[in-house]
């Protein structure tokens, strides 16, 4: 029986944690797909995504589609034909991306879903006083942050929490549901 295929996308440090956690574990990733190397810092020296030195450390194929519209790469996509997709901070996919894969593109979200839906989800979550907050796993529709939720996983706020520990006590725990999420589709 064939292995089945990985497709991810990701772009922050914030998709490095899933990312590494599915190369530990050894399952059949056929690429990384992020965004297109760009200027950043004073000096506006090119700057590589995360998700890229990660992939390129671990010798993955990279794809840095300048527009996710792009007809060479759709084709490209159709024609490595992932068996699953896997979405962590990254821009919205076209339909014509995210239908590809025969079970399906899934999405990780950091909030609890439907709540802060969108984009800076772990700073609103602070603005609003939240108590408590998380991460969701669900199949991606037309609409943005709202198909199907597969997992979810909450965590208190503590008082002392800013933004960056939010952020890596949420990086920490998307690695353990991004594997049940992957497991419970394969």
């Amino acid at each position: 029986m064939k292995k089945q295929t990985i497709l991810f996308f990701g772009t922050s440090k914030f998709a490095t944690a899933a990312l590494s956690e599915i190369i530990k574990r050894k399952m059949n990733l056929i690429g990384v797909v992020t965004t297109p190397d760009k200027p950043a810092g004073r000096g506006l020296k090119i700057k590589e995504s995360d998700v890229k030195i990660l992939a390129k450390s671990n010798n993955l194929k990279i794809y840095q589609p300048e527009s996710l519209n792009d007809l060479d790469f759709i084709n490209t996509i159709n024609f490595i034909n992932p068996d699953l997709i896997i979405v962590i901070a990254f821009k919205k996919l076209p339909k014509s991306i995210w239908e590809i894969p025969k079970y399906g593109t899934f999405n990780l979200h950091a909030s609890i879903l439907p709540k802060y839906r969108g984009a800076a989800p772990i700073n609103w979550a602070i603005i609003n006083g939240e108590e408590e907050t998380g991460l969701t796993t669900f199949f991606i529709n037309e609409n943005i942050d709202q198909g199907d939720i597969l997992f979810q996983d909450k965590i208190l706020i503590d008082k002392n929490d800013n933004f960056k520990t939010l952020h890596d006590k949420l990086m920490e725990i998307s690695k353990k549901i991004t594997l049940k999420t992957i497991e419970s589709i394969f």
